[in-house]
Order: C-alpha cells, then sequence, then structure tokens
C-alpha cells in the first residue's frame, strides 16, 4: 500500500511538472492588442471574396479575444491584404455511376498579407502568401458552388492569419 502511494504521489509530481512552462495569458504585449483590418482587395474573379476574407478575420479575432477590434487611427497592428488569386481543379472527374454522377473539385486561393505595427511604422511581415482550401461536390453551376465555399476559403485564410498574429515577436 505504501509502495502505491509512493508511485502516485511521484507520477502527480511527473504530470505537474510539465505543465509548469504553460501559460494561460497571450504573449502579445498589452499595449499591442488592438487590431484594423481594411477590407481585403480582391484581384480574384470570384466577387466578394476580400470583403467575406475580411469579414472572417474580424470574427476570429473576436472569438479568440486576445485582440480587440479598433480602427485605424487607434490601432496597434494593422492586418493589410490582397487576395491574389482562385483557381478550381477537378479531383475526381469520373463515376462508376453514371446516373448520379458527382465531381469534387477543390478550391483555392491565394492571399498576400501585410502586418504592420501601427505605433512604430514597422513592417512585422511583409507580404506573406496564405493559401486556402476547401472542395465542393456539383455539375452543374460552378459559380454558384464557389461562391458559396468562400466563407470555408475565408476560415482557413482566417484561421492562418490569426495564428501568425499571435505569435508575432513584437521585441
Amino acid at each position: 500500500m505504501r509502495m502505491l502511494k509512493f508511485f502516485f504521489a511521484f507520477a502527480l509530481a511527473a504530470l505537474s511538472s510539465g505543465c509548469a512552462t504553460y501559460k494561460w495569458t497571450s504573449d502579445v504585449p498589452e499595449d499591442k492588442r488592438t487590431v484594423f483590418v481594411p477590407v481585403f482587395r480582391n484581384e480574384s474573379e470570384v466577387t466578394e471574396l476580400g470583403n467575406v476574407v475580411t469579414r472572417q478575420i474580424l470574427r476570429e479575432f473576436q472569438r479568440e479575444g486576445t485582440f480587440k477590434i479598433s480602427t485605424s487611427s487607434d490601432c496597434a497592428l494593422e492586418i493589410q491584404g490582397i487576395i491574389r488569386s482562385t483557381s478550381i481543379a477537378r479531383v475526381n472527374s469520373s463515376s462508376r455511376d453514371y446516373t448520379n454522377r458527382r465531381r469534387e473539385r477543390r478550391f483555392t486561393a491565394e492571399a498576400i498579407v501585410s502586418f504592420i505595427d501601427k505605433k512604430s511604422g514597422k513592417v512585422l511581415v511583409d507580404n506573406r502568401k496564405y493559401t486556402g482550401r476547401t472542395s465542393f461536390y456539383g455539375d452543374q453551376d460552378v459559380v454558384t458552388l464557389q461562391r458559396d465555399a468562400s466563407g470555408r476559403i475565408a476560415e482557413d485564410i482566417a484561421g492562418q492569419i490569426i495564428d501568425d498574429a499571435l505569435n508575432l515577436k513584437w521585441k
């Protein structure tokens, strides 16, 4: 019995020491926690994709909670971006069941993004490429299917941008 108590005490000490370096707070300095995201310029053929990506980035910042959405004049961090291009590629072009043919398409969008420290004027991230990917199924009206998939593309790109904003080296 004594050996069992010793084992549990040792296991508890070993497990708790692994968590000793974990922090519940962000590494982003308090005075750098305001962000402004102007509408991304859309150079792609998908209508409104710049607006959709911008809206999703703002939602992700609000959901994550470290940064507070601000105006251009009051922010510490500004994130500027361009939706450069989109593409659609067929993933599976044939089906054995010819009566119910469904095609999977891979939808990809590329964004070029910069992060600017508005307090110092320093460019923290300069024209980094972010690629969002999703897929959709269908044979007809690819334009509508692509527009419907834009939200998923925006989520993918926004998640990558938020991760990078949280991991910026401010010093």
